[in-house]
């Protein structure tokens, strides 16, 4: 995992350029945020743990809108601490048709403030970014998977 120091890190607040991370997906390929800029909208959700059964809601409802957010022309990527096979294995069994990135160490979760008020347990927590990589919308739900998709989707729609 690798932060990029060409940028100083402004936080992920919205109105803030997003910070630039290079994270493993479930390939084992690195994928670097800053290569997927300038080809449409990001959305990147952070959720706490592949196979949990919110989580599979809230991926599932990512794939089942992936369409959507397809003719938007919106990247899709979700992030959690769970190892690259895991997140395999996740991927095949659901038919998850976008990017999943494995954070094991925590560092981006801690980069975009995605943990618990206590630090223990990720949080459920979605960004939205415009081409140029500047975070749009913030919407945290930690019971409500679902809920993100939804939410991604009126602000998507806005841009």
């Amino acid at each position: 995992m690798t932060i990029s120091s060409a940028e100083p890190s402004v936080g992920a607040a919205v109105g803030n350029r997003a910070p630039d991370f290079t994270l493993r997906d479930q390939n084992e390929q690195p994928v670097r945020l800053y290569n997927l800029l300038g080809k449409g909208p990001i959305v990147l959700f952070f959720y706490p743990k592949a196979h949990s059964p919110v989580c599979t809601a809230e991926a599932c409802a990512f794939r089942d809108a992936y369409t959507a957010f397809s003719q938007l022309g919106v990247t899709v990527i979700g992030i959690s601490d769970d190892p690259p096979a895991v997140q395999r294995k996740f991927a095949e069994r659901y038919r998850l048709p976008y990017i999943l990135l494995s954070d094991e160490r925590g560092k981006v979760h801690r980069l975009y403030d995605a943990r618990t008020a206590f630090g223990l347990l990720n949080n459920r927590v979605t960004f939205i970014l415009d081409r140029d990589g500047i975070i749009r919308h913030r919407f945290a739900d930690m019971l409500n998977g679902a809920k993100h998709v939804q939410e991604a989707l009126d602000i998507l729609k806005t841009l």
